[in-house]
């Protein structure tokens, strides 16, 4: 039998990267979780629940700080947080990473314009089926949330370009929705 060598196992592991494994659809109930968290690089916490009470939550796991594709990622939901705060909306990152790396990536990165959480052990990440598969670090996955904790929209890719205009087109239609009733 001949072993698997590295790239294979990368190649595996980056097909977990597809759409078609994320599991909390829409119209799903959303978990709810606190973490620790940063912003500014300060330690803060992050509580779903309590966001929610203020608004729909825009839910974004990333695979890792500091990273191209995230730091990329990280800043699209920067520029763009006006617009989400227009539709109500508050933003959170959540990896992996420690939260000291997450401390320094809140201000370094992100100016301290929205919060990002450390899920270390891996447990609300694998809750919202973020989880990569054999590596502990997330998946690329968006979700949008009503404040009634139900899934609005899954955005699940393994690049990052998408995420926020997609997002935003969602809580805009869920914005008109909620004006018709």
């Amino acid at each position: 039998m001949t072993p698997i060598r590295l790239p294979a196992l990368v190649a595996i592991a980056v097909l977990g990267l597809s759409p078609a494994y994320a599991a909390l659809k829409e119209g799903a109930k959303a978990p709810d979780f606190s973490l620790p968290a940063a912003q500014d690089g300060r330690d803060t916490g992050f509580s779903l629940y309590e966001a929610l009470s203020k608004g729909p939550v825009v839910l974004y796991f990333y695979p890792a700080a500091f990273t191209k594709g995230c730091t990329m990622e990280a800043h699209g939901f920067a520029r763009a947080l006006p617009e989400f705060s227009a539709l109500g909306a508050s933003v959170i990152g959540v990896s992996m990473d420690s939260l000291s790396k997450l401390e320094a990536f809140s201000k370094d990165e992100i100016g301290g314009k929205f919060i990002v959480a450390s899920d270390a052990q891996g447990k609300v990440t694998r809750l919202y089926d973020a989880k990569m598969p054999m590596l502990d670090i997330a998946r690329r996955v968006t979700y949008v949330i009503a404040p009634q904790g139900r899934i609005i929209d899954t955005i699940a890719s393994d690049t990052p370009g998408n995420h926020v205009d997609r997002a935003l087109a969602a809580l805009r239609t869920w914005k008109k929705d909620q004006m018709k009733r």
